[in-house]
């Protein structure tokens, strides 16, 4: 799918950059300057623009908001040694995007102008991305039903829009997770394998309840028999078990990850080998037992590579490991790239100047 429209930009009269203390970023309560947005109407998406942030009216029936078709991507800014801002993947993320359009049965968003829109607003915005290597502006691209509409079925008008937020590193020391046996985050058929609001919404109060008994993210099991592991919190994960690396295989019910998959191309690369299957609770305990876990780590855009400490189960505390030699590796690895300070071999990193 392509597009045809030229870009309409309206500058902000002033900027608010100087405002920002980089040394001290609040998570995702700082925003920039402008946001793209574009609008899904009579069957076609209309003229794409960048515009100064602000508040977008919002009838009381849109349907987003009574029967939840809305998805997002997220995705990071950096800049190289020259300053230059670059992008990590884009084009995975305007795939993933359309995926999820899909499986929430809303329109697909040309691929091409999700790229270009994403370059010409973190062009705009290259001021506001954090110097610092493991800080990014992080770029959040989401679409929603706008149509005011009572009635159960799929809307037919859209806005789909981008909005940037300076971001820290997200985790600064190893985490504790907490193995789920109430909650479920998705099973297979369902929209877990889309990035899709709803399924965020729905791991809040798990999450809260992980967070009360003292561990900082839920370790999500399959909806089946609370066994296999599916995901953590908002990242897929690895465990390194005697020697070899093991990921959840994408199933149905757990996200592509774009870090994942780049993870598994690093591990590659450095001569580990990566398995994909299915993995069970009591086998990552039994390695523990036996000596043979050796680290674990999750993976995604906002966190990047968070090291796992331990993992909790019921009444009992699995210890995975005090450190992770390869799990830093991978986080050197992708924070190299991103500042441009490595051989970028894969062709990942995209410039926003053309």
């Amino acid at each position: 799918m392509t597009h045809t429209q030229t870009i309409e930009i309206t500058k902000a009269a002033t900027s608010n950059v100087s405002k920002l203390d980089f040394d001290n970023i609040p998570l995702g309560r700082t925003f920039t300057d402008h946001m793209f947005i574009c609008s899904y109407e009579d069957g076609k998406w209309q003229t794409p623009k960048i515009q100064p942030l602000g508040m977008i009216p919002t009838h009381p029936a849109a349907m987003a908001l009574h029967y939840g078709q809305a998805i997002f991507e997220g995705m990071k800014a950096t800049v190289n040694g020259a300053g230059e801002p670059l992008l990590f993947r884009p084009e995975e993320n305007a795939k993933r995007l359309n995926f999820s359009a899909r499986r929430m049965g809303m329109p697909e968003f040309p691929e091409d102008l999700f790229v270009e829109g994403l370059k010409k607003i973190v062009n705009m915005e290259r001021g506001w991305i954090p110097p610092q290597e493991g800080s990014a502006l992080y770029l959040r691209p989401f679409m929603y039903a706008t149509e005011p509409f009572i009635g159960m079925r799929a809307a037919t008008s859209y806005h789909f829009i981008i909005i940037a937020s300076p971001a820290g590193p997200f985790f600064t020391k190893r985490i504790k997770l907490y193995a789920e046996t109430t909650y479920i985050r998705a099973a297979e058929g369902g929209t877990g394998e889309a990035k899709a609001a709803g399924n965020y919404a729905a791991a809040i109060r798990p999450t809260e309840i992980a967070k009360s008994k003292g561990f900082d993210q839920v370790l999500w099991l399959d909806a089946h028999e609370f066994e296999y592991i599916q995901e953590v919190g908002t990242m897929n994960i690895f465990f390194k078990i005697n020697g070899k690396f093991i990921t959840p295989s994408l199933d149905g019910a757990i996200l592509d990850g774009i870090t994942r998959k780049s993870v598994i191309t690093i591990l590659e690369d450095n001569g580990y080998e990566v398995e994909q299957r299915a993995i069970k609770l009591s086998e990552i305990k039994e390695a523990a037992a036996n000596g043979t876990l050796e680290e674990a780590f999750g993976t995604g855009t906002a966190v990047g590579i968070a090291m796992i400490q331990a993992i909790g189960h019921k009444d009992e505390e699995i210890h995975v490991s005090d450190e992770s030699p390869v799990g830093q590796l991978v986080m050197d690895t992708i924070n190299g790239l991103r500042a441009g300070k490595l051989e970028d071999k894969h062709y990942w990193m995209v410039s926003v100047v053309d």
